[in-house]
C-alpha cells in the first residue's frame, strides 16, 4: 500500500470510553459500521459516545471493491429483536443523534425497508427527543420501499453516491449513478420536511472537474448536506488509492459546495458519510425545513 501523507494520522483512541461503547454493543448483540467497515475515526467517534448502527447484517449482499463489509457469507434471516436492542443502546448510550445503516439486502422484496421502519420506531418510543439519520442502500429503485421509510419521519435521509459516474463499472458495479439521484429526488419531493444527504470519497481516480460535477447534480435534485472523504485502501484486496487528495482541494470543495447551495458540506481527508453527523441538529436550528427552499 501506498504511504500515507501526515494529513491522515489519526489520533490513539482513549479506550476507556472506547470500551464502555463497545461493552454496550457486545450486552446488546449490536453491529456498528465503524467496526465492520474499519472506519478510521473509530477512536473519536467511540470516545463520544456515538456510533453508527448497522442493522440486518453483518453480511452484505453485494461486492463493493472499495468495501471492507464482508459479503461472502450468506445474510441471515431479520432478526425481529434487533430493533428493540438498538432503541435500548441509543437509550443507554444518550444519544441526542443516531445513525442507523445496513448492509445491502437485495434478497430481501423490500430491501430491509420494514426493518429500517421497526428502528426508527422503536427509537422514539425510547428517545423521543433523539434526532434520527438513515443511511439507507438504493433498494433496488423499490420506490414503495424508500416512501415507506420515509413515512417514519427520520429527521435525515442520508444515500451515499459514493463515486463520479465515469468510476462506477470499476468502484460500483451494482449500483447506478442515475438511479442515486433518483433516490435522493424522490427523497425530497416525498417527504420535503426531512433533510436529504449523500457523501462520495476521493482518490479513485477523479479529477476536480469530476467532483464539481457530482456536486452539481447532486444539488439539481435538492440534496442538502453533502460529506467528502479520502477513500482509505482496507487490505490489498480492495482497490488501490490511485492519489491521496491535500487538505486544501477538500476546502475549495467545501467552499464550492456552500457557494451552490449545500446547507452543510463536511470535506476532509478523514470525513465519513456519518462523521460528526450530529451537528445536523445544529443545522436543522439554523435551517428549519418549512424556511429552506429548494
Amino acid at each position: 500500500m501506498t504511504v500515507k501523507p501526515e494529513w491522515l494520522r489519526v489520533k490513539a483512541p482513549q479506550w476507556e470510553r472506547v470500551g464502555g461503547v463497545k461493552e454496550v454493543l457486545r450486552d446488546l448483540g449490536l453491529n456498528t459500521v465503524c467496526e465492520e467497515a474499519s472506519c478510521p475515526n473509530i477512536g473519536e467517534c467511540f470516545h463520544a459516545g456515538t456510533a453508527t448502527f448497522l442493522i440486518m447484517g453483518p453480511a452484505c449482499t453485494r461486492a463493493c471493491p472499495y468495501c471492507d463489509i464482508d459479503f461472502e457469507k450468506k445474510p441471515k434471516a431479520l432478526d425481529p429483536t434487533e430493533p428493540d436492542r438498538l432503541a435500548e443502546a441509543v437509550r443507554r448510550m444518550r444519544l441526542n443523534h443516531v445513525v442507523i445503516t445496513s448492509v445491502n439486502r437485495d434478497d430481501l422484496p423490500d430491501g430491509g425497508a420494514s426493518q429500517f421502519v421497526k428502528c426508527i420506531t422503536a427509537i422514539r418510543h425510547l428517545s423521543p427527543q433523539t434526532t434520527i439519520e438513515v443511511l439507507i442502500p438504493d433498494l433496488c429503485g423499490n420506490w414503495a420501499a424508500l416512501e415507506t421509510i420515509l413515512a417514519a419521519s427520520p429527521e435525515v435521509m442520508n444515500h451515499n453516491t459514493e463515486t463520479i459516474p465515469r468510476l462506477y463499472r470499476r468502484v460500483r458495479p451494482q449500483g447506478n449513478y442515475d438511479r442515486t439521484l433518483e433516490l435522493l429526488q424522490r427523497s425530497r419531493q416525498l417527504a420535503p420536511q426531512v433533510y436529504t444527504k449523500s457523501g462520495i470519497m476521493v482518490g479513485l481516480g477523479e479529477s476536480d472537474a469530476e467532483v464539481r460535477q457530482v456536486m452539481q447534480d447532486l444539488r439539481s435534485v435538492g440534496c442538502d448536506i453533502l460529506t467528502i472523504g479520502q477513500y482509505l485502501q482496507p487490505s490489498q484486496k480492495h482497490l488501490a488509492v490511485q492519489d491521496f487528495v491535500t487538505p486544501e482541494q477538500f476546502d475549495a470543495w467545501r467552499e464550492f459546495g456552500e457557494t451552490i447551495g449545500f446547507l452543510q458540506v463536511v470535506s476532509s481527508p478523514l470525513t465519513r458519510s456519518s462523521y460528526h453527523a450530529e451537528q445536523v441538529r445544529e443545522l436543522m436550528q439554523q435551517h428549519p425545513r418549512s424556511s429552506v427552499a429548494g
